[in-house]
């Protein structure tokens, strides 16, 4: 999984000046990791523009950062920034799921 597309350092931000900081922990290179992360690329390429940062964590690689963020399950995508924090788990193939879960889009939209 590569997170460069969303990690590139000529991002632009929005009005508000806001980066989107989102971190998918996922554990190896399974199907259900790779899909999640398909998932979360493609909403945030059309849905945050260069607005976005995506961070993959492998918890296999770096078990002890699943404390930090309080990690139960994997893959689990948290939205560090814009603040409050908020976490979804799965695969994120529900793309409205996504968007109302993370604010992008209001639930009665």
């Amino acid at each position: 999984m590569d997170a460069s597309p969303g990690k590139r350092k000529n991002a632009t931000t929005d009005a508000t000046g806001e980066i989107w900081d989102l971190r998918l922990y996922v554990a190896g290179q399974t199907t259900k990791s790779i899909t999640a992360f398909e998932n979360l690329k493609k909403i945030c390429e059309e849905h945050l523009a260069w607005k976005y940062r995506i961070e993959v964590i492998d918890l296999l690689k770096t078990p002890q950062l699943a404390k930090g963020d309080q990690i139960v399950a994997i893959p689990t995508l948290v939205r560090k920034l814009p603040t409050p924090l908020k976490k979804i788990i799965g695969d994120l193939a529900n793309t409205e799921r996504v968007l109302v879960g993370l604010d992008i889009r209001s639930a009665s939209r």
